[in-house]
């Protein structure tokens, strides 16, 4: 699809105009990277992998819970996302891999197996990195998975295959179909208007619309089973946790995962839409904590 710049999106990211901007930024073979280390040094390292459209922000809850309970956390907004370059390339799994193992060998934080924690379609990116590293990979939480539904021939995502329309359709539409989309992802209204607002913020940034098209059109989410397969099969300790809510990724896909996936631990957290992290940090902490300390003292031991 040829890179556009949508109405709406009146602001440019320069290095100029990201110092005003929270976090620090990076500048990684395929553009600079919005990021944030944050936590003690010393803490066992948890790395985050967000979804379609949510900035580093999306994790701030979590991430206070976190380092609160001794750990170190590394998060960042995707290519397109947050205040990351709108990259032209082709938005797809190998990008965001890159991109993760790019910032974690720039930021000195690589020497040591990390804890990989993947949500939406971040838990595709997530697995995908935990097969080129496997060594690297400590634990691996899997949060609402994308890639377990499977391919219809009407599909809204068979449109986005020709160029042509898929420019279109995000041109036109596209600002339209991602609020809609926003709207499905937080069962509580005055959270869903809070990720709204943040989202859409950053979507101010030119080039913003075209990423997450092309991301749509070059990242399968669903028909996924194979890379769930080959994950169970890497023997990487893993903790799958759901929304009993979620209205995105529903929970009738939880035993097709967990079968996949064998996972150590399993976990539906009530009252819960797709977006755990966001919607219930204290919660997803409870789990993912005691899950990444009983990995840390066996490899100690």
């Amino acid at each position: 699809m040829k890179y556009f710049v949508a109405p709406g999106e009146d602001r440019q990211l320069t290095a100029a105009s990201r110092q005003a901007l929270r976090g620090g930024f990076v500048e990684l073979s395929d553009g600079v990277t919005h990021y944030e280390l944050k936590g003690p040094e010393d803490g066992e390292l948890v790395v985050m992998a967000g979804g379609l459209t949510i900035p580093l922000f999306y994790w701030d809850d979590l991430v206070t819970e976190l380092n609160a309970r001794g750990l170190r956390t590394l998060t960042c907004s995707a290519y397109g996302r947050g205040y990351s370059d709108r990259v032209r390339a082709r938005y797809d799994e190998t990008l965001f891999t890159r991109q993760l193992a790019e910032l974690t060998e720039r930021l000195g934080v690589s020497k040591r197996p990390l804890h990989l924690i993947g949500t939406s379609m971040g838990a595709l990116v997530a697995m995908t990195y935990a097969a080129q590293y496997r060594s690297s990979v400590s634990t691996l939480t899997i949060v609402g998975p994308a890639g377990l539904a499977k391919p219809r021939p009407t599909s809204p995502h068979r449109l986005l295959r020709n160029d042509l329309l898929a420019g279109v359709i995000a041109r036109r539409r596209g600002r339209q179909i991602l609020q809609g989309h926003l709207g499905h992802n937080v069962r509580d209204a005055q959270l869903g208007a809070k990720l709204t607002d943040m989202v859409l913020d950053a979507f101010r940034f030119e080039g913003s619309l075209y990423a997450v098209f092309d991301t749509l059109q070059h990242l399968p989410v669903s028909g996924r089973d194979d890379l769930f397969r080959q994950t169970g099969a890497l023997g990487i300790p893993t903790l799958l946790l759901w929304g009993d809510e979620d209205n995105v990724t529903p929970l009738t896909h939880l035993d097709t995962a967990h079968a996949l996936l064998a996972p150590r631990h399993r976990h539906v957290i009530p009252q819960c839409g797709h977006m755990a992290p966001f919607e219930r940090p204290r919660h997803v902490a409870d789990q993912i904590v005691p899950f990444v300390a009983a990995r840390a003292e066996r490899l100690d031991s």
